[in-house]
């Protein structure tokens, strides 16, 4: 069964987490170079199986005893909070763009840059803590894929736009509270028993 709920948590740390990744800036560049659309399943489809891999492996962290999973979720969340926001920027990553602007081409570009650049980053991470925590993949799984679809579609049709009004910096920083809030949580059931 779905929780709404639960889907709409995760769609929410996923979707600020994801923001100020690299991964929004390479949808970005993608989107400006060829037709949005292409760029767009490439990236979905790559995200989808992120998402998918991140489920399967939160699911078999559920088979750890409730009490230590919900200290190394609370431990991994303050992970995930810290990386936001003590990394550095590593500015835009080069991609090499197909000389081919067929759907194949272009989606297939879109599809590798986002498999490649994806694996095991923090939101990835992220979704697998939120299987294990809440006990329903399917509504983290479809939050999940959502808020990386929204970002992408973001990334590709209107990234520059959104930056001016939103900072980067902001939107970080409320990702980090809200990963900060949920390991407390996790922390606060592992003790509490």
């Amino acid at each position: 069964m779905i929780s709404f709920t639960i889907l709409a948590i995760t769609f929410g740390v996923v979707f600020l987490a994801e923001l100020p990744d690299k991964t929004a800036l390479a949808g970005l560049m993608l989107g400006t170079r060829y037709k949005a659309s292409y760029v767009f399943v490439g990236v979905a489809a790559a995200f989808a199986v992120h998402v998918a891999l991140a489920i399967a492996a939160g699911s078999v962290l559920t088979l750890i005893p409730h009490r230590l999973l919900q200290a190394i979720v609370g431990v991994l969340f303050l992970a995930g909070a810290a990386m936001l926001l003590f990394k550095k920027d590593e500015g835009e990553e080069e991609v090499k763009a197909p000389a081919d602007q067929s759907f194949w081409k272009v989606s297939g570009a879109g599809f590798m840059l986002i498999l490649v650049a994806e694996f095991g980053d923090l939101t990835q991470i992220m979704t697998a803590n939120l299987a294990a925590r809440y006990d329903s993949p399917v509504s983290v799984g479809i939050g999940a894929v959502l808020a990386l679809w929204a970002v992408a579609g973001l990334g590709i049709v209107g990234g520059r736009t959104l930056m001016k009004y939103v900072p980067l910096a902001l939107i970080t920083k409320v990702a980090a509270c809200l990963m900060v809030a949920l390991a407390g949580f996790s922390l606060y059931e592992a003790i509490a028993g």
